[in-house]
């Protein structure tokens, strides 16, 4: 969502419904005037590390528009020469369209939380005067019907709706099917890797069968449309895909939710879904069908995709740093220090789309226009020297939380921050202690750089990761 979330997941991690329906409501009206954020405190230039090969020492280049790559690729780097220049960026997106990403940890934080910053698309100039095609890569993150594209009264309704799901007493009671969830999948991980010569795919026999169990679980998704769902959600959040295939995920996946609804409402049961059809039918108003099938769309994408990639991330980088691995079984630190150190270090979504000012805003000295679209840079405030020091591009399980701000952003923050970030955390933090306890040896069979990566520059993951389990524990 992370897990379910507003976010990014956490992230965050993003949306798709009709396209055409949700451009057609887009109605006219930014408004003029100026706003400004405290710009964020003076930025340390540090060099950045190798603990990943995609990392070089930043690098003064001109100040031209960044063009994130639509094929994703590692983001460190480019974060850390962007971030030498400013907490705010200019960037190109694909197609051409011009848009701006804040990026520094202080700058982030207060634009996610400042008053005039809407979701709602109909703040975004260049869709509303009809200059987005249909078949942008990005335009699902803008058209979904639902909580995290809505504000106001909309967002508190929408949010309202699925927040019981989500409390941290509803999620504790989810500890035990999801300690059971993970038991299954160790073995599962076990035999593809005895099949496999020594070597299996954590991420597809592992990091992803349990969200993708827990929140189909949650939401009444029956398993034979989970991998499915899977795999169209990941063309959903890419952002190397063409036109046609754009349009044809989308409708597929909304074909799909459709059909889950339609079965849940002809049989209800103890899930989400059917809560969700029961308030629509109860009182109409409350919630449309557009957005009962947008609502599902973000639960579906969010409820699993980030903590996929938290999970996966999380592995990479304890196998990475053995020594930080060691201070966790020595109980100098945490399982929860691991995930947080993760979400801040390498956090799962990477570029999120979208928010728009309504109002022309100065962020730490740059100017973004009213009905801008703005990416939320959480990989790159995550290793913000200048809000986490000089040292930022170091994994420490052991780093303090700061005391005058958050963290990290990566689960989000304001009113749209992760809804299923203690689900998040739950799954995360249960799935690594089980997964070493269980293969304490456990190391990666493919080296760091030679890991495929996702392709999309708002996830932050490779698309693959081959480990070697090694024993069990005391075997």
């Amino acid at each position: 969502m992370a897990p379910v979330t507003g976010i990014p997941v956490a992230v965050a991690v993003a949306v798709a419904v009709a396209v055409a329906v949700a451009v057609g409501r887009f109605v006219l009206g930014a408004l003029a005037g100026k706003r400004s954020l405290p710009p964020a405190r003076g930025r340390l230039r540090s060099a950045v590390s190798a603990s990943y090969r995609c990392q070089e020492p930043p690098v003064e280049t001109s100040p031209v528009p960044y063009r994130p790559d639509p094929a994703g690729g590692c983001p460190h780097a480019d974060n850390a020469r962007l971030l030498a220049r400013g907490a705010v960026a200019p960037v190109v997106l694909p197609g051409g369209v011009e848009g701006m990403a804040v990026l520094g940890h202080e700058a982030l934080r207060e634009f996610l939380q400042h008053p005039e910053v809407a979701k709602d698309a109909r703040h975004f100039t260049q869709l509303r005067e009809g200059r987005i095609p249909a078949g942008w890569p990005l335009l699902t993150f803008a058209a979904v019907r639902g909580m995290t594209t809505a504000d106001g009264a909309d967002h508190r309704r929408l949010r309202g709706l699925v927040s019981r799901a989500f409390t941290p007493r509803r999620v504790e009671e989810l500890r035990a099917r999801i300690e059971e969830l993970i038991g299954s999948l160790l073995d599962d991980l076990e035999r593809a890797a005895a099949d496999g010569d020594g070597v299996a795919d954590l991420r597809r026999h592992f990091a992803l069968p349990l969200p993708m169990g827990v929140i189909g679980e949650l939401l009444g998704v029956d398993a034979e449309f989970r991998d499915r769902l899977h795999h169209l959600t990941d063309q959903v959040v890419a952002t190397d895909i063409g036109p046609a295939e754009a349009v044809a995920a989308n409708r597929e996946l909304v074909a799909v939710l459709a059909t889950v609804a339609a079965d849940r409402a002809e049989h209800p049961g103890d899930d989400l879904t059917s809560a969700l059809i029961a308030a629509r039918d109860e009182d109409g108003d409350r919630l449309g069908q557009e957005e009962l099938i947008g609502t599902l769309v973000l639960m579906i994408i969010a409820g699993h995709e980030t903590t996929l990639n938290l999970i996966t991330n999380a592995v990479r980088a304890l196998c990475g740093h053995r020594d930080q691995l060691e201070l966790v079984r020595k109980g100098d630190a945490g399982w929860a220090d691991v995930v947080e150190e993760t979400l801040r270090w390498d956090a799962p979504v990477s570029y999120f789309p979208f928010r728009y000012p309504v109002r022309d805003l100065t962020v730490d000295g740059t100017v973004i226009p009213a009905g801008t679209p703005v990416l939320a840079g959480y990989s790159a405030a995550g290793r913000d020297p200048a809000a986490h020091g000089p040292d930022a591009d170091r994994f420490d399980v052991t780093r303090p939380g700061r005391a005058d701000a958050v963290r990290h952003l990566s689960l989000g923050h304001g009113a749209h921050y992760c809804l299923g970030a203690p689900l998040a955390r739950l799954e995360a933090t249960v799935a690594l202690e089980r997964l070493f306890d269980r293969f304490p040896a456990l190391d990666l069979a493919t080296p760091e750089d030679g890991l495929p990566r996702s392709g999309s520059f708002v996830s932050n993951s490779v698309h693959a990761l081959p480990v070697r389990p090694g024993p069990r524990s005391g075997g």
